[in-house]
């Protein structure tokens, strides 16, 4: 990718975040509170603390393989709006499978066992809408958005029904056996080794979207179908398995929040990643690696909220620049895409132009 492209491809995400940062002081201020101190509040209490930094890590994880789950459909041109399903179903294959291995089974082999089930139900939950989208031509936000409800109710189903722990006053399943346990990056934290998995993933997708010819067939396929099928990628196979792939970032990271940190299965156990996971993938314009910073960003602002209400401060501020963010970078894309920049920087050449034009004809 060339710098010039990298650079128009970073306007609307970056611009976004320095906006609502903008906004955010500013309402800070016009309500009496101090903007600066605020920051050193989150930069204390956040990132230079050891048990702040260890709850942003365990938010990332899932934040950005949810991220990369929609991304990597979104180089194909298509809108992966059900990464929320998706994890709940990675978390519902994981936790079967870690209950149903036999007593015995080494730690790595559990760990990877479940993980793969995990992955293997987000790519097949993620797969149908594929199929919908290249057999029948359905479209895919209402396919992917409409399988969100039907796996938080399947989800719902099996802790209250043939997953309960016996006994259990609220629906959830038995806590996997610690064989299944992901191991933990920070000790004695909630921080796993689920966002080194993450960082792995950002980066096996980036070199398959840039580096191998199936990932020239996505680009291609998702500018433009036509010419695609003209040149003999197969669109329709293109289609589904980026669903599928994405479907399965996502359920890793169903799976690492169960075998990583719940240790159980229950309704809403990762409530709104998949959606965080659209505001990701978009803030790094569709871009794996570049996922890795907007999820650390939106992992930050997730844990600001909660480490700054937990010590008794008002954390207003910071959720409105998490809404001010989807905001201004949905305005962003939306201009983007109906080419306003375009016409606006071009209305902008061509009085230079004229002017150029005149002087050198004086």
């Amino acid at each position: 990718m060339s710098p010039a492209r990298l650079l128009k491809g970073a306007a609307v995400p970056v611009g976004a975040v320095v906006l609502a940062l903008v906004v955010g002081a500013l309402l800070v201020a016009a309500t009496g509170g101090d903007p600066v101190d605020l920051g050193a509040q989150i930069v204390d209490r956040v990132l230079l603390d050891y048990w702040g930094l260890s709850d942003l890590l365990s938010r990332m994880s899932p934040l950005l393989l949810a991220g990369i789950a929609v991304a990597i459909p979104l180089r194909a041109g298509l809108y992966n709006v059900g990464a929320e399903g998706q994890i709940y179903m990675g978390g519902l294959f994981a936790t079967v499978v870690a209950l149903n291995l036999p007593a015995g089974v080494p730690m790595p082999v559990a760990v990877l066992a479940a993980s793969l089930a995990g992955a293997a139900g987000g790519a097949l939950w993620a797969g149908i809408a594929g199929v919908l989208k290249a057999r029948r031509g359905i479209d895919e936000v209402v396919t992917t958005l409409l399988m969100n409800y039907v796996a938080l109710n399947l989800i719902s189903y099996a802790a209250s029904g043939p997953l309960k722990a016996p006994g259990a006053p609220y629906p959830y399943s038995p806590e996997i056996p610690e064989t299944s346990f992901l191991p933990l990056l920070m000790a004695d934290t909630e921080a796993h080794l689920g966002v080194v998995v993450g960082l792995l993933v950002a980066v096996l997708a980036r070199f398959a979207l840039g580096r191998t010819a199936w990932g020239y067939g996505v680009e291609v396929a998702g500018k433009s179908p036509g010419a695609a099928t003209y040149a003999g990628i197969a669109v329709g196979r293109t289609t589904v398995i980026a669903f599928a792939l994405g479907g399965a970032a996502a359920g890793l990271a169903g799976a690492f929040e169960v075998i990583g940190l719940k240790h159980r299965l229950y309704a809403n156990f990762a409530a709104g990643y998949g959606y965080d996971g659209l505001v990701v993938a978009f803030l790094a314009a569709g871009d794996p690696v570049w996922s890795v910073i907007s999820a650390a960003f939106m992992a930050l602002l997730r844990t600001a909220v909660t480490t700054l209400k937990s010590a008794g401060l008002d954390a207003t501020a910071v959720t409105i620049v998490q809404g001010l963010i989807v905001l201004f970078a949905a305005s962003g894309l939306a201009l983007q895409r109906y080419g306003a920049f375009d016409r606006l920087f071009a209305r902008r050449r061509r009085p230079a132009a004229a002017a150029a034009g005149s002087g050198a004809a004086s």
